[in-house]
């Protein structure tokens, strides 16, 4: 056997193996429940958001239409995220929450109203942790001020 032919069958073999080691972890949308699973959290969290004493001010004038749309673009977003079948094709985060004033006490209230929503659902340390992880990579796109 040449050298090439050598590397190639070692390589098909790395990513055989690789493809097995992979198929064995699931993803994070698959150990979260999948969309549906998904699609609850988000709408309780929503919920949340909306009906609490600060937070409610970002929901202010906001059509049922409008309502609905973010709903669906935020499970898709979560859904993408998560290593689900999902595509988000909303405006980038920097934009869609420009001008709102979000402030870091803000964002530390809407992750504390979405704790308590993983909680609910009793989602798994780990899991909340890796969904957490995920939205915080979001933060400087959000957060406007200190």
């Amino acid at each position: 056997m040449r050298r090439y032919e050598a590397i190639a069958v070692l390589s098909v073999g790395l990513a055989t193996i690789g493809g097995a080691l992979q198929a064995q972890t699931p993803t994070l949308y698959k150990r979260l429940g999948g969309y549906d699973a998904l699609a609850a959290v988000t709408d309780d969290f929503l919920g949340r958001l909306a009906g609490d004493s600060i937070e409610s001010r970002f929901f202010a004038g906001v059509s049922k239409d409008s309502q609905q749309r973010i709903r669906q673009l935020v499970v898709d977003q979560l859904c993408a995220a998560t290593g689900g079948p999902c595509v988000y094709i909303g405006r980038s985060m920097k934009t869609a929450h420009a001008g709102l004033g979000i402030t870091s006490a803000d964002w530390d209230r809407s992750v504390r109203l979405l704790s308590a929503t993983l909680a609910k659902f009793n989602v798994p340390a780990a899991e909340q942790t890796e969904v957490l992880a995920a939205i915080a990579s979001l933060k400087g796109d959000i957060v406007e001020k200190p």
